[in-house]
């Protein structure tokens, strides 16, 4: 249950993932403070390839992260033995957790509640952070609450790499109204070292999800809210209240 859809072959979904979502560092600084404070390990809900494990990991902390596609994991854990990094991932279903161990902080950025198919899926996914958090133990959720996206007239800039002579480029396309939330389009371009072009569009829903239907939702899973913490808008994204629960 990463931060994007994945299309294609299982390394380029890992190479879409890098390009779309790896550079946003805002959210950084505040799980950082937040793994400081919990002295135990982390639980990272839908780590994709890395973006937040492989940061904490890096100041110390001991991060498992969980995601639902497997080229994903794998990429996360062979960074991890490369870097010497404590940090590991496990292929999994956020929904339904079975890792078998306590942790003192689970995180999910990047609007990973928002994904999810409605309340009743989150409903479980809280759930299953409520049985693996140590007593005492927080989750911080990141959440965007205001879907008003500023026209300031300025077309938006692709994300573009270039990896063994293949040149991939994201450009964001439209944000626009969905059934209870929005769709957010991205047009994927990919030229080969000989020059072909091909390419997609790709579409991620995000529901309307405001902190206080979140809030309501985990205390349901017995969860107690211990407080909402904001990361600030970056000139390429939108802010994100992050929503801190406690055992």
């Amino acid at each position: 249950m990463s931060e994007m859809s994945a299309t294609g072959r299982p390394e380029e979904w890992v190479i879409w993932h890098d390009l779309e979502c790896g550079a946003y560092a805002a959210d950084l600084p505040l799980f950082s403070e937040l793994a400081t404070e919990a002295r135990g390990p982390v639980l990272d809900l839908g780590c994709g390839t890395g973006r937040v494990a492989l940061h904490l990991a890096a100041a110390g902390h001991e991060v498992v992260g969980v995601d639902r596609e497997a080229a994903f994991v794998e990429a996360l854990n062979d960074r991890a033995v490369h870097a010497g990094l404590p940090a590991r991932a496990e292929v999994g279903d956020v929904r339904a957790l079975a890792l078998g161990s306590g942790f003192a902080l689970a995180v999910a950025p990047m609007q990973l509640l928002q994904i999810l198919a409605g309340e009743d899926e989150r409903r479980s996914c809280l759930a299953s952070v409520a049985r693996h958090l140590d007593p005492g133990g927080r989750a911080a959720l990141a959440l965007v609450e205001d879907f008003d996206v500023p026209d300031d007239g300025a077309p938006p800039l692709p994300d573009v790499r270039e990896v063994g002579g293949w040149v991939y480029s994201s450009l964001p396309v439209s944000v626009r109204p969905a059934w209870e939330g929005i769709i957010i389009t991205r047009l994927r371009q990919t030229v080969s070292p000989g020059g072909e072009m091909t390419e997609e569009q790709d579409e991620v829903h995000l529901s309307d999800l405001p902190a206080e239907r979140l809030e309501a939702e985990a205390e349901a899973a017995g969860l107690t809210v211990a407080g909402r913490l904001q990361v600030g808008p970056t000139e390429d994204h939108v802010g994100s209240t992050v929503v801190v629960l406690e055992a």
